[in-house]
């Protein structure tokens, strides 16, 4: 286990609200916003509540009172594993929390402040899964301007081969609040340079699959609103290439935004997992359109 990585375990006071499925990955991603105690119990709650958070990966979670009320909430409501790296000195962070206790945290292989990329093998109806939740700096102080953006997004290019190569013939779901835009983003903003677009497309390179766009080709999202209006899609959840044919489902959903949980969309993920005959457990459902 990572130095500073802290992973709970505990009974949890409550019984999970709904019960971790074994033939597909589902998995949420949420923006914690740097939440206060009381709204990181909403969010605990709300989350909780999710038929489609077996796996629940949140960013922007913070290294103080907030965060810690997060990660207890989260245990109390049944995420009988939470792992949540501590960084050495104040900063935002990424959780993954999960139902179930088959999981084993790994050294995240991004090397530049690696408590916003932590890592976990899960294992779901007997398929080990490779999971890594990432939170990119924002552009930061004027005096630091994407220093610290671009030297996260360097190790994060440099670390997705590294991934893949850890997690073998499995499948690799990598999610997360990336503050970059894909090429040809409606509407374009062009504050975004050419090695934001090239971080973006580093994930593709390395063998990994937009599963919005996988499902979505042509659908304008968006996941984020800055001051303007204007929206921006920031949130991203990528699958290893091999299996996104299994993606049954990737949506950005905008209730919890809308109720002030967050100033993000919440995105999810069904991805099917081969069955004991060897079908594709989910797939003979309908994906969604």
């Amino acid at each position: 286990m990572n130095p500073g990585v802290e992973q709970l375990s505990l009974l949890a006071t409550d019984e999970p609200a709904h019960q971790p499925s074994t033939d597909a990955v589902r998995l949420l991603l949420f923006n914690a916003q740097h939440a206060s105690p009381q709204r990181s119990r909403r969010q605990a709650e709300w989350i909780a509540g999710q038929e489609d958070a077996d796996i629940a990966v949140l960013t922007e979670v913070s290294s103080t009172q907030g965060g810690d009320a997060l990660v207890t909430a989260l245990t109390e409501r049944g995420y009988a594993t939470v792992i949540a790296p501590q960084p050495s000195t104040p900063d935002y962070r990424t959780v993954i929390a999960c139902r179930t206790g088959a999981v084993r945290p790994v050294p995240s292989p991004v090397t530049v402040t690696a408590h916003r990329a932590p890592a976990a093998r899960v294992t779901v109806g007997g398929h080990t899964i490779g999971v890594l939740g990432l939170y990119v700096p924002s552009r930061g102080p004027r005096e630091q301007r994407n220093v610290a953006k671009r030297a996260f997004q360097k190790a994060v290019t440099e670390s997705l081969p590294r991934l893949r190569a850890a997690f073998p013939d499995v499948p690799v779901i990598v999610a997360g609040d990336l503050n970059v835009i894909e090429r040809g983003h409606q509407p374009p903003h062009k504050v975004f340079g050419e090695w934001e677009y090239a971080f973006y497309d580093s994930f593709q390179a390395a063998g990994l699959t937009d599963a919005f766009r996988h499902l979505h080709p042509d659908e304008i999202a968006h996941s984020w609103w800055g001051r303007s209006g204007n929206g921006f899609r920031f949130d991203h959840l990528f699958v290893s290439t091999p299996h996104a044919v299994g993606v049954l489902a990737c949506d950005y959903h905008q209730g919890a935004r809308e109720a002030g949980l967050t100033d993000h969309a919440v995105m999810t993920l069904r991805l099917g997992l081969p069955s004991p005959e060897g079908g594709q457990g989910e797939a003979a459902a309908t994906r969604s359109g």
